[in-house]
């Protein structure tokens, strides 16, 4: 069995550099899709005291469908270019924000949320979806989440055949 272990006395840059080889060891040498995102969800709620909702949402004929994930039950199809999770997913970009009440157009799955960073999961420039991490306090997340979770990401694009999952 697995264990997550971080200093709970680190800072967010030393729970990062504890947390990321520890999730590569997670899903070296599995290449099966769910088992992998559902215990790197797992795995980031466990390290990050400060996320309420880690999850995936995978792209399927053009919108975002909710993948495995920790926290509150969360909205099932999101729209291509909407909310948070569909803005990052157009724009192929990460987005940060501090106050999801000041975001135009924020989907409230979760009404306890009040920040969010939304990381593109891609492959050779196509989006394959989004990791999702939400929490309960304002600005809980900053450029060093998006470092790490954009490592996060990339690891899941190197380790994973998702067109094979896609059906």
């Amino acid at each position: 069995m697995e264990q997550i272990k971080v200093s709970s006395e680190a800072d967010k840059a030393e729970i990062y550099r504890e947390l990321l080889p520890q999730l590569e060891s997670l899903v070296s040498g599995e290449r099966d899709f769910i088992a992998n995102v559902s215990n790197l969800s797992a795995a980031l709620k466990q390290a990050l005291p400060y996320a309420s909702w880690v999850g995936f949402y995978f792209m399927k004929e053009g919108e975002l469908v909710v993948g495995p994930f920790q926290g509150k039950v969360a909205c099932t199809r999101i729209s291509f270019g909407k909310g948070v999770c569909g803005t990052a997913a157009a724009g192929n970009r990460t987005i940060i924000v501090q106050n999801v009440a000041e975001f135009p157009g924020h989907i409230y799955c979760d009404p306890d949320s009040k920040s969010e960073i939304v990381v593109p999961i891609t492959r050779n420039g196509e989006v394959l979806g989004v990791l999702d991490l939400d929490s309960a306090e304002y600005g809980s997340f900053d450029s060093v989440d998006e470092r790490n979770l954009e490592r996060v990401a990339s690891l899941l694009e190197k380790l994973i055949d998702y067109k094979s999952q896609r059906r």
